[in-house]
Formats: structure tokens, sequence, C-alpha cells
């Protein structure tokens, strides 16, 4: 049986303006294309992880209404176990609000629903899941109390700890010294070091100063530029790969979803975080998050052409 990867986050539908460009503060812009798509960072993440290839559970919350049963069946088609995704009675599955622009730039407003209320009571009612985890992955879209309870549950029982600081926001030294491996982008390392990662020294500098803060291992992804990659070994570029893009909506999510399947499975870190820049190139070429999602062999093809 392969390792299972358990995935704790949020789950929302996304409806999606497709604009010439950005509006600007107070501005209205017409002639946009709308669409729906399944997103939610920790759904998309769990989504992206199945369709590489790994053995899934998600644990949520998504409310009893027609988009959660849509995000379910979603789940379901991807083969993601939702034994642990609670329909919760009192708040609506989430929403986000999503406008992007033709050169793949994106503005994002969520209305969080259900996800605030993913409690650490779930994460006890799931501890057997946690406990036969390989891989726990995690963002910030739902409670912190929540996220340091299922961290400290995969820690205790020797699984490794993926936390995707997304969106931005300050973290406890306690729950930093329970992850494994952290993986911000240059806006959310900003806003934990402090520290503007502009050019290759800067970037390094952030590196480091998370593995002090307690850190075993970080990839601060770079987008089209790659990721840079710092553990005991010491730091190095994992280059990217040049797309045209067309939405950068779920790169970080479908990033983050195939480095936890090339970590379950044996790979060494740069080779897991070039599989997982792969993926993500890939999802910046389609519309939509969890659409955007590459499978197992469009990656392994993707890669084979490079």
């Amino acid at each position: 049986m392969k390792p299972r990867i358990v995935v704790v986050g949020s789950s929302n539908t996304d409806m999606v303006i497709k604009l010439d460009r950005l509006p600007r503060p107070g501005e209205t812009v017409i002639g946009g294309e709308f669409l729906t798509a399944a997103g939610g960072k920790g759904a998309n993440q769990a989504v992206a992880a199945a369709r590489a290839g790994g053995m899934v559970s998600f644990i949520a919350r998504v409310g009893r209404d027609s988009l959660g049963d849509e995000a379910i069946e979603g789940f379901v088609r991807d083969r993601i176990d939702v034994s642990r995704v609670t329909r919760d009675a009192k708040a609506p599955t989430g929403a986000a609000l999503i406008f992007v622009a033709k050169d793949g730039e994106n503005s994002i407003a969520v209305a969080s629903g259900a996800n605030d209320r993913l409690t650490p009571a779930d994460i006890s009612r799931a501890r057997p899941l946690l406990e036969r985890a390989r891989v726990v992955l995690m963002q910030l879209e739902t409670p912190i109390a929540t996220v340091d309870a299922a961290a400290r549950i995969a820690q205790a029982n020797g699984a490794l700890v993926i936390l995707n600081p997304a969106p931005a926001r300050q973290l406890p030294a306690a729950l930093l010294g329970r992850i494994s491996l952290l993986t911000p982008n240059e806006v959310e390392a900003e806003l934990l070091t402090g520290i503007r990662a502009t050019n290759a020294s800067s970037a390094e500098r952030a590196v480091v100063r998370l593995r002090r803060r307690g850190v075993k291992a970080v990839v601060l992804t770079l987008g089209r530029q790659g990721a840079l990659v710092a553990d005991e070994r010491g730091i190095r570029r994992v280059p990217g790969f040049k797309v045209a893009a067309v939405d950068t909506t779920a790169a970080g999510d479908i990033f983050n979803g195939a480095l936890a399947v090339g970590i379950t499975e044996g790979r060494e870190l740069d080779d897991a975080v070039r599989f997982a820049n792969a993926a993500a190139a890939i999802s910046v070429t389609r519309w939509g998050a969890q659409p955007s999602a590459p499978t197992r062999r469009a990656i392994e093809r993707f890669l084979r052409g490079r």
C-alpha cells in the first residue's frame, strides 16, 4: 500500500471572472467571462496530490448545501478519502471571488464559511488517520489552533509535516518548531522574516532566518524561477520551467500537493521539488484551481520533454 498523505485544510467554491486586466480600487471593468470551479487551498492540494499519484485523505468542513455536495462528489471522483470531511449545519461552504487578468495575474477574496469551524476537536476525531500518515500537508485557511493540533499529532507519530504558510500571516514559534518543511512564497517569507527576497542574497538570508526559527527545512517558491531549498545539506536552487501562463490561481497549491507525493515516494528533496515545479508549470497553462491540477501521466510527460 502507498504511504498516505493527509491534507488538513479548506474547501471553497471559486467564482472566477476572466478580464483583460485587474480592476483598480473603485473601478468596474466590463467584458469579463464568468466561470465556477472547485477550489480552496486545502482541497486544491488534496486533489493535486491525488492526481499526481498519492493516496490522499482530506480533513475539512463544508456546508450542508449544494456547493458542499459538489465538492465532496469531486473529491470522490479523484479517489480522495472523505471520511473526515464534516458537513457543517451552521455555516455554508467556503467561497472565493477571483479576478484573473489575461497575463495570468489574479486578485482573490474569500468568505471562509465552514472552513473557520474546522476545530481541534475535528482533529482529535481524525487522530487514527493522522497517526497512519507519512506526510501531513496543511495551509492557513483554517484556524491556527487546528493547524497546530494536527501538527502535534503528526510530529508525535513521526509524520513529515509540510506547512504552506498561505494566506500570509504571522505564526507562533511553537508551531514553526513542529514543521518539517515550510513552503512560503516570497510574500509569505517576507512576512515571517522581515526580509524581502529581491535577489539571491536576500532570498538566502530569508530561508536561513526561517531555519533559525525552528523549521527543519524550507522550500522558498519563486514562480518560474523555481525554488530555493534550504536544509541540513545547505542552500541550493532548483530551476523552474518557462511556460505561457494563463492563470496562476492555484499554482502554489498544485506545487505543494505534488511535493507531498514526491516525498512520500522517497525522492530526495531536490528531486521532489523538481517534480512539484513541473506540476505547477502545467497548472498555470490551464484555467481554474482544481481543474488545473495535472495527472501523474501529464507530469511525467512534461518532465520527459525537458
